[in-house]
């Protein structure tokens, strides 16, 4: 398997103290540098930094498998085990859901499970998990 750089992510929050309670505390992102700004966390060995906007998001969706899933969103591809740590890890902290843990495409290919949930300033994420990791990219 090859080694994946990491990627960097910027994108808008309204409110840098609860990004930092969000990202930091309740996903247990560790808190790199950081500005009156904005602030870099480590999500799960990707660089996301937040940067304080006043930017209003607008929630759209697009169906998935059944599912009206909010777009844009965006998240890693955990171990399973990381996947359900992190599941109950948002539950302890009260995190709505805006698509509970569930398996997607359950027995056809790209079998995998997924949850949804919203930071504080709106920006949708998405985590997801395969028992078989050779699925993420197949037809």
């Amino acid at each position: 398997m090859n080694t994946i750089q990491p990627f960097h992510l910027a994108f808008p929050v309204h409110d840098l103290a609860a990004a930092r309670q969000f990202y930091g505390e309740v996903m247990g992102c560790e808190e790199g540098r950081s500005s009156p700004h904005w602030i870099d966390f480590n999500f799960f060995g990707h660089q996301i930094v937040t940067h304080l906007s006043h930017t209003v998001r607008e929630r759209r969706t697009s169906d998935v498998d059944g599912h009206n899933v909010p777009v844009p969103h965006f998240g890693v591809v955990l171990t399973m085990a990381q996947f359900d740590a992190l599941a109950k890890r948002l539950r302890d902290h009260n995190v709505k859901f805006e698509l509970e843990p569930v398996t997607r495409f359950k027995g056809m290919v790209g079998e995998q499970a997924t949850m949804f949930f919203f930071d504080p300033s709106c920006n949708a994420l998405e985590f997801k998990a395969f028992e078989d990791q050779s699925q993420l990219f197949a037809k």
